[in-house]
C-alpha cells in the first residue's frame, strides 16, 4: 500500500510517501523569507504553497520510484493551523483522491505530532504519557490506542513554542527565536534568575503568559540602568527561561507517571528539538524506568511522514471519510477524551 501525506499548516509545506509500512519520502520546504518580518505572514505563506507543492509531488513521487497511479491512499493536515496555508494542502489532496478514485483522510495535525514517535524504529508502547509541545499547542495527553487520546492538560494561554518566539523578540533575537534562545542559554547561568512557574486549578494545565510577563519586567529593569543588554545578561536570562520552561513542562510529566500506569514516555513537537528538554524528558523516564521515544529531529517540527504514518493508519483501522468530510471534525476538541477515561 503507498500512502500519500500533504502537510501545509504553517509556514513548511512537506510532501511524504509510506509504501508498504516504510518511509520512502519525506520532503519539507520551508518558508525561511518570514523571518524578514518577524513571523508568518498567512498569505505570502499560502502562496509559497501553491508554488512548490506540484514540484514537491513530483519529487516525493520520483524519490519514491513511484507514479501517481501507484498512489492508494491520500492524506492531509485537516487542521489546526492558517486557514489560507491549510486550504491549499486541503483542497490539492482532495482533488489528487478524488481523480485517482482512492480514499481520503483528513488527518489532525496534533495527532500527527502524537503518533510521530512511530516513525521511529524503536516505537511508543501503549498505553503511554504524550508531552506535546509546538509554537501553537502544550498538550499532556494519555494515549491509550490508536483511537483513544485522554488529555490530562493544556496551555490556558501561551503555547511553550509562542513564549519562546515572544521572549526571543524582547531579547531581539530573529524569527524563530527558539533556536537562539537554546544557543544563549548554553552559555548562560539557569540559576542567574528566579523566573515564576504558574499553579493551576487544574494541576496537569500550562500557564506561560506569566513566565513571558515576569521576563519582560526583568528586560524592563535592565534597560532603565543601560539601555542595550550585554551578552551574558541575554545568555543569563535565555537559560534561567529555558529553565523555568523546562521545570514547568517536566513537574507535570512527572506528576502523570506518579498518578497512571504508562508503558513509555513520547516527547513530540517543534520544540521537541530544544535539547535541554530532550535530556530532562530521556532522565525523567530513567528515573521511572520507562521507554523515551522522542523523533528525529526531522519529524519534531511539521513534516508530512507523521501524516502519512497517520493517515494510513487511520485507513487501516477502517476510518472512512468522503471528499466532502468536515475536516473540523477531526479537531482536538471532538477526537479526545476527558481525563474521566482514567
Amino acid at each position: 500500500m503507498n500512502v500519500l501525506g500533504i502537510e501545509s499548516s504553517c509556514d513548511e509545506t512537506s510532501v511524504a510517501i509510506i509504501s508498504n509500512g516504510k518511509l520512502k519520502a519525506n520532503l519539507i520546504s520551508s518558508q525561511d523569507f518570514h523571518a524578514k518580518y518577524g513571523g508568518v505572514i498567512p498569505e505570502l505563506s499560502s502562496r509559497a504553497h501553491l508554488q512548490i507543492i506540484l514540484p514537491l509531488l513530483k519529487s516525493a513521487l520520483e524519490k519514491a520510484g513511484l507514479r501517481k497511479e501507484d498512489l492508494n491512499v491520500v492524506a492531509a493536515t485537516a487542521g489546526p493551523g492558517l486557514i489560507g496555508a491549510l486550504l491549499v494542502g486541503l483542497t490539492f489532496a482532495k482533488g489528487l483522491a478524488y481523480s485517482l478514485n482512492v480514499p481520503f483522510v483528513p488527518v489532525n495535525h496534533i495527532e500527527g505530532h502524537i503518533f510521530s514517535g512511530f516513525l521511529m524504529d524503536d516505537k511508543p508502547e501503549f498505553p503511554y504519557l504524550c508531552l506535546v509541545v509546538s509554537g501553537g499547542h502544550t498538550l499532556l495527553l494519555v494515549v491509550k490506542s490508536d483511537l483513544e487520546i485522554v488529555r490530562l492538560g493544556s496551555t490556558v494561554d501561551d503555547a511553550v513554542g509562542e513564549a519562546f518566539d515572544k521572549v526571543a523578540k524582547m531579547l531581539g533575537f530573529e524569527y524563530p527565536g527558539g533556536p537562539l534562545i537554546q544557543k544563549y542559554a548554553g552559555k548562560g547561568n539557569p540559576d542567574e534568575i528566579k523566573f515564576p512557574i504558574a499553579r493551576l486549578k487544574n494541576k496537569y494545565d500550562f500557564s506561560f503568559s506569566g513566565l513571558k510577563t515576569s521576563v519582560l519586567r526583568y528586560i524592563q529593569k535592565l534597560q532603565k540602568e543601560h539601555i542595550n543588554l550585554t551578552d551574558n545578561e541575554k545568555e543569563n536570562i535565555s537559560a534561567s527561561f529555558q529553565k523555568a520552561i523546562i521545570d514547568a513542562l517536566t513537574q507535570k510529566v512527572i506528576l502523570a507517571l506518579n498518578e497512571f500506569e504508562v508503558a513509555s514516555l513520547s516527547l513530540v513537537g517543534g520544540v521537541a528539538a530544544n535539547t535541554a528538554l530532550r535530556e530532562s524528558i530521556v532522565n525523567i523516564g530513567k528515573s521511572f524506568n520507562k521507554k523515551v521515544i522522542i523523533p528525529d529531529l526531522s519529524f519534531c517540527g511539521d513534516n508530512a511522514a507523521m501524516i502519512a504514518y497517520r493517515g494510513m493508519k487511520l485507513h487501516q483501522l477502517g476510518q472512512v471519510f468522503g471528499y466532502g468530510y468536515n475536516a473540523y471534525a477531526r479537531m482536538p476538541e471532538n477526537t479526545f477524551t476527558s481525563i474521566n477515561a482514567l
